[in-house]
């Protein structure tokens, strides 16, 4: 299976695509960042942001989409980027029809670790281990976004039938209301 791992951000949203199935060799493809700067407009950071996600969607291909799923801490306007980020990763991966799980940060900590706090130095390490790397992925939302779709991979087999099973719900419940519409 090749999974999209997005860990989203409204300056630096990591994106990485791995490949592989529980109980064999994973392989990374690829790991970057998609970057915008704070001094351009809301509206065109995100622009650049859901264009960066379709032209890995569109290069890589993956089958499912792994997004870190966004949590309030203390700082409510990184979050609030965050959470904008995270929407367009969403949506981009379901307009595919890709299924999409999020999994919290601690849990894709604990997938890779085996520790839910581990820091980002732990993940990047462990990521690197598992994929026999020379080092983490750069940047650090690389690596993290890399360890998303470990995670998926690892945990995220049941969820993403479940949420291939609702999306195919969805469609078809759609296209019987559009019938009925007619």
């Amino acid at each position: 299976m090749r999974v999209l791992g997005i860990d989203p951000g409204l300056t630096r949203c990591g994106i990485a695509v791995v490949e592989g199935s529980i109980g064999r060799p994973l392989r990374l493809i690829a790991a970057d960042a998609i970057r915008t700067t704070p001094d351009t407009d809301l509206p065109q950071r995100l622009l650049g942001i859901e264009r960066g996600i379709e032209d890995w969607l569109d290069k890589y291909e993956p089958e499912a989409a792994a997004v870190e799923r966004v949590f309030a801490q203390h700082n409510l306007s990184t979050v609030m980027g965050t959470a904008q980020a995270s929407g367009l990763a969403l949506v981009c991966a379901a307009r595919r029809g890709l299924p999409v799980v999020t999994h919290t940060p601690s849990e894709a900590k604990a997938a890779i670790t085996g520790n839910g706090r581990a820091d980002k130095a732990q993940v990047g390490t462990m990521v690197a281990r598992i994929l026999g790397l020379d080092g983490p992925p750069k940047p650090a939302d690389a690596a993290d976004a890399v360890a998303l779709a470990i995670c998926n991979i690892w945990r995220g087999g049941a969820q993403s039938r479940v949420a291939r099973a609702q999306q195919d719900f969805a469609r078809k419940v759609e296209l019987a209301r559009r019938a009925r519409g007619r």
